[in-house]
C-alpha cells in the first residue's frame, strides 16, 4: 500500500464485548471485516463482562474513540440495553450478535430462552471451559493486562525462570483462570495486585544456585554470553529478596519451585486453594 493510500485509509475501531471469552463475537466480526481490505480495523476485545460495573469500565475506556462499531454477545437484557443506550449517546454503531437469533427462535417455538451465560458451551462444557481457561492464561501471561488479575482464579508472581507460564497453562488445563506477573527489578507492581484476595496469590521462588544455572543455560541456548547481570548471583539474590519482601507484604502463599516438577507445584497450589479435582 502506498504512503498516500495509508494516509487516506479509513480506520474503524471494533469493540467486542462478551460475557464469556468472546471468540464467537470476534469470529463473526472478523468475517465481516475481511470484506473491506481497504479499511484498517483496530480490534479491542473485552471478555468476561458479566455485570454493569465491568460494562461501565469498558464504556469509560472507549468513550474517546472515533469510528466505533460495538459488537456484543451479552445474554442479560439490561446489559444489552446499556450498550445500545451508550452507543446511541456517543454516536457509535452497534450490532447485537445474539439477541436476533434468540428472539426469532422464541417467536418460532414459543419456548423461553434460559438466559444463561455461555450456554453454547454445554455441548461439551468441560472441554470449552478448559479452552476458555487456556485462552485466559495466554491473554494475561506476563502481566500483559492488569485487568486480568482481578478476573483470575489464581495469580502467580515470580522472578524470571520460576516456571510462571508453563504453570499457568498447566493450571488452565484444570479449568482455572490464571494470570501471572514477572517480578522485574525496579518495576512498579500494578495496583490490582493489592486488591486481590491474598489466598488467590501464589508467590514463586527458587534456590539462587538453581536459578543461576537455569538462567546460564537459557543464555547459552540463545547463543549468548551466560555471564551477565541476568545470571549474576548478586543480582539473583537481590531479585529473590525483593520478591520475598513483596510476598510477606501481600501475605500470600509461597512455593519454592527448585527441584519440583510443574505437576508437584500445581498440586500444592490446588491443595492450598482447597481444590481436589477442578477439571472434572
Amino acid at each position: 500500500m502506498t504512503e498516500e493510500k495509508k494516509e487516506n485509509q479509513k480506520i474503524v475501531n471494533l469493540i467486542i464485548i462478551s460475557d464469556s471469552v468472546g471468540d464467537t463475537a470476534f469470529n463473526m466480526v472478523q468475517a465481516g471485516a475481511v470484506q473491506y481490505p481497504n479499511v484498517k480495523f483496530n480490534y479491542r476485545r473485552y471478555p468476561f463482562i458479566t455485570n454493569r460495573e465491568k460494562l461501565e469500565k469498558v464504556f469509560s475506556e472507549i468513550t474517546e474513540f472515533e469510528n466505533v462499531l460495538i459488537a456484543f454477545t451479552l445474554i442479560h437484557e439490561d446489559e444489552q440495553l446499556a450498550v445500545i443506550k451508550f452507543a446511541r449517546e456517543h454516536n457509535m454503531k452497534y450490532v447485537d450478535l445474539l439477541s436476533g437469533v434468540i428472539d426469532n427462535i422464541h417467536a418460532l417455538t414459543g419456548e423461553e430462552p434460559k438466559h444463561e451465560i455461555g450456554a453454547v458451551h454445554h455441548m461439551g462444557q468441560n472441554y470449552f471451559d478448559r479452552i476458555s481457561a487456556m485462552e485466559f492464561a495466554v491473554m494475561y501471561d506476563d502481566g500483559k493486562d492488569p485487568k486480568g488479575f482481578l478476573e483470575a482464579d489464581v495469580v502467580l508472581l515470580g522472578v524470571s525462570r520460576t516456571s510462571k507460564t508453563p504453570l499457568s497453562l498447566f493450571l488452565a488445563n484444570k479449568n482455572l483462570k490464571v494470570a501471572n506477573l514477572p517480578l522485574v527489578p525496579q518495576t512498579h507492581i500494578p495496583d490490582e495486585i493489592y486488591k486481590i484476595n491474598p489466598k488467590k496469590i501464589i508467590g514463586l521462588t527458587n534456590d539462587p544456585s538453581v536459578l543461576n544455572e537455569i538462567r546460564r543455560q537459557r543464555m547459552i541456548a540463545y547463543g549468548l554470553n551466560p555471564d551477565t547481570t541476568y545470571s549474576n548471583m548478586d543480582s539473583i539474590n537481590a531479585e529473590l529478596e525483593a520478591a520475598d519482601k513483596l510476598y510477606k507484604k501481600l501475605g500470600c502463599y509461597v512455593i519454592n519451585v527448585a527441584h519440583r516438577s510443574i505437576e508437584e507445584t500445581a498440586a500444592l497450589i490446588l491443595e492450598h486453594l482447597g481444590i481436589d479435582d477442578y477439571a472434572k
